[in-house]
């Protein structure tokens, strides 16, 4: 929790060239609930942030008001509230144009699901949907369950945090019902994968997974890789290696979208020590090259990358 969390007003640390902030839930202190809900503006300028960004936590954001561009990783949607987004640890996320933003937001890191957790694959999956547009009941519902959110979360009465993971739980729940909007992911089929495959999921989600091969996945996780290829494929209906590749490229388009990193240095940190090898396995996998690619999705904004001096 120490690397999820900081006390108020800790700025967010200045991210190596290059790669895109990471943001830290902020806490009031020591022994605190890893957890807040209120509105964009109680929350902070961060809520509604115009630059790529990563959370170490969970945000599920309420828009009932206001206009602009929701962009999470790859995908852009206009905001026409009701809209209802669910951003996981990691994924990087922006607003673009945000004109009078209003809402709720409800942070928490994966700590707090301690009461109920298979909440996390739930989460999981609701991340890959993303996008929600509840229709005028479910939105009066949502407003509802938001608000006694924020007032628990805001008195911090005697077992307040008891109420707030039932309340979350509850959320999360109603969100699993929801329809995704349309052009966002579907639920994958098939029921809760195995722990094994979970673990190995996670796994290969971190930036340093990159160029890990299925024997040093088994290696981490404590198994063989015959069994690991089992048990993923048992959960997932696809082999732990092409998982893997699926990472591989994922973490690819993040940099290349996200950052001003070199086609080089984006080929490095995705494992590739041969960065023309590294061109003709992305435009395998996707169609197109890293150049193509990064034209297509290239922003406006100022480089990620740290500005140097003049010589």
């Amino acid at each position: 929790m120490r690397a999820t969390t900081v006390p108020p007003g800790t700025p967010c640390r200045t991210p190596p060239p290059g790669d895109v902030p990471l943001h830290r839930l902020e806490v009031a202190g020591p022994g605190a609930a890893p957890f807040a809900a209120g509105s964009f503006e109680a929350v902070g300028p961060l809520s509604r942030a115009e630059h790529p960004h990563r959370h170490t936590f969970y945000e599920i954001v309420h828009v009932t008001g206001g206009s602009g561009t929701h962009v999470v990783d790859l995908a852009r949607l206009p905001v026409r509230p009701p809209h209802l987004a669910v951003i996981r640890p990691g994924q990087v996320h922006h607003w673009e144009g945000g004109r009078r933003l209003d809402g709720t937001l409800v942070l928490f890191t994966d700590d707090f699901l301690i009461d109920h957790p298979d909440d996390r694959e739930v989460l999981r999956r609701l991340g890959e949907r993303c996008w929600f547009a509840p229709d005028a009941e479910e939105d009066e519902r949502l407003r509802r369950l938001m608000a006694e959110l924020v007032g628990e979360f805001r008195q911090r009465a005697e077992g307040h945090e008891s109420v707030l993971r039932a309340l979350l739980h509850v959320l999360v729940v109603r969100l699993a019902r929801l329809p995704g909007r349309p052009g966002t992911l579907p639920p994958p089929p098939g029921g809760r994968p195995a722990a094994l495959a979970e673990a190995f999921t996670r796994l290969i989600a971190a930036p340093d997974a990159a160029g890990w091969t299925v024997g040093e996945c088994a290696d981490r996780l404590g198994v063989t890789p015959g069994y690991l290829t089992q048990a993923v494929r048992a959960a997932t209906g696809r082999s732990p290696g092409r998982l893997l590749i699926e990472a591989r490229v994922y973490l690819a388009q993040q940099l290349l979208a996200h950052t001003q990193l070199t086609v080089r240095q984006v080929a490095a940190r995705t494992g590739f020590a041969d960065p023309a090898y590294f061109g003709r396995f992305f435009r395998r996998e996707t169609g197109i090259s890293p150049g193509a690619f990064r034209k297509h999705h290239s922003r406006h904004d100022p480089s990620l990358e740290a500005t140097r001096p003049p010589a």
